[in-house]
């Protein structure tokens, strides 16, 4: 149970890192068209950067989660060969 919310904990930002790359890239897009007079063009290009940066954290919190699974299941596995080679935990 204890690890269950050890993994809320470590992924339940996920999406507030996402939603916050897409805003910094976007507010550092709308700053650099106000200081060199664009219209829009850093605008786009800094919500591009910010959802490529948001999509990329997703992405490697997703492979770590399932790096995390498979050692899981794995040491499931492990102890239910152990288990069942005991003869069902009786000696």
């Amino acid at each position: 149970m204890q690890q269950d919310w050890k993994g809320v904990g470590r992924y339940g930002t996920v999406g507030l890192e996402f939603a916050a790359s897409v805003l910094l890239g976007l507010f550092l897009g709308q700053w650099a068209d106000k200081k060199f007079g664009t219209h829009g063009i850093f605008t786009l290009v800094g919500l591009a950067y910010g959802f490529a940066a948001g999509a990329r954290f997703v992405w490697r919190a997703l492979k770590s989660a399932n790096r995390e699974a498979e050692a899981q299941e794995e040491a499931d596995r492990e102890a239910r060969k152990k288990f069942n080679e005991h003869g069902n935990g009786k000696h």
